[in-house]
């Protein structure tokens, strides 16, 4: 009897949708360290925060993996998935609920595969994207692998300084019509503060992603509130419902 071959989408049980509003990346340096990454992503997600996204670019897979198991612990009973910047392979080994790739990492399509491989079918994963191209991209994508995008920057930053040129605000809703169009949910990101939330709504986002706002806060469970305030009443706006 023969077998046939099955892409991502012919073998993968339903995942949960995300489509967050806010959305957390951790800065160790700003955070204070390992520890401070910890509580500032458990008070984050005790107050507003939707998903958090581990990144540290200058730790060794060693620390990088521990600290990724850690903070599965510790964000277990708050419900609020960790995905893991870059590296798919501290992903898988701690638990994690997805990864986010740029556009310079492993493809994808080839991250799905392995995930599916390895029984991980509600495996999340992002795409950051800087340009139309790359959005219509996914097009070409067997249906399913990507569960979000992360658009931007927004703005330079310099959490982030080999970024690509800053998008400002009609690029972001240039790039925001094109995901809307494509069907996978989208975020903004790329020094993101509170005072841009209702632009960047009315330009048709409906979720952002930011460090400094409440990395590296002197309170960042109530930058969280403030920032998760903004948006609900900005995209409740938008919508036309009562304040």
């Amino acid at each position: 009897m023969t077998t046939r071959a099955t892409t991502p989408s012919q073998t993968r049980s339903p995942r949960r949708s995300l489509c967050p509003r806010l959305y957390l990346v951790t800065d160790t340096h700003l955070c204070g360290g390992p520890r401070g990454v910890v509580e500032t992503a458990l008070a984050a997600a005790k107050h507003g925060a939707d998903i958090v996204q581990l990144r540290d670019h200058d730790a060794t897979t060693r620390e990088l993996a521990a600290l990724a198991a850690e903070l599965v612990e510790a964000l277990e009973p708050t419900g609020v998935p960790l995905v893991i910047d870059d590296r798919l392979d501290v992903a898988l080994a701690a638990g994690a609920a997805g990864v986010h790739l740029g556009q310079s990492d492993l493809d994808p399509v080839a991250a799905r595969r392995i995930a599916e491989a390895l029984g991980r079918h509600d495996f999340h994963i992002g795409w950051s994207v800087s340009r139309a191209d790359e959005i219509r991209a996914v097009d070409a994508m067997p249906p399913g692998t990507l569960d979000l995008l992360g658009i931007g920057p927004y703005r330079a930053t310099p959490t982030k300084p080999n970024a690509p040129e800053p998008l400002g605000a009609d690029g972001v809703g240039a790039l925001v019509s094109v995901a809307r169009a494509g069907g996978v949910p989208a975020v903004v990101i790329g020094g993101v503060k509170q005072a841009d939330v209702s632009g960047l709504v009315r330009e048709g986002a409906r979720g952002v992603a930011v460090v400094s706002a409440i990395c590296g806060q002197p309170d960042p469970a109530s930058a969280t509130r403030d920032l998760r305030v903004a948006l609900d009443e900005a995209l409740a706006r938008e919508a036309g419902e009562p304040a």
